[in-house]
């Protein structure tokens, strides 16, 4: 899984266009593209590897990179995910 960050919706629909440009010239096919439209998170599945591609607000509020890490999640987090 790769995470990435873009400044903009129509940076992230051109970092996602150009990422499976990419991918079908190495030869990669079945490539799929999820979120462009709506350009706050972009989701590229390339099968064995996916991409996310977020603005940054929106990268801060999912923070996908704590599922992998070793910290602790925080009082507030814990009372979030009980009340969902």
């Amino acid at each position: 899984m790769v995470i990435a960050s873009g400044t903009s919706s129509r940076q992230l629909s051109a970092m996602a266009d150009h990422l499976v440009e990419r991918l079908k010239a190495a030869g990669h096919s079945g490539v799929t593209i999820d979120g462009k439209d709506q350009g706050d998170w972009v989701l590229v599945d390339a099968g064995d590897v996916v991409v996310h591609l977020f603005r940054p607000e929106v990268r801060e509020f999912y923070r996908l990179e704590r599922l992998w890490s070793d910290e602790a999640p925080s009082d507030e987090s814990s009372a979030a995910l009980a009340t969902a």
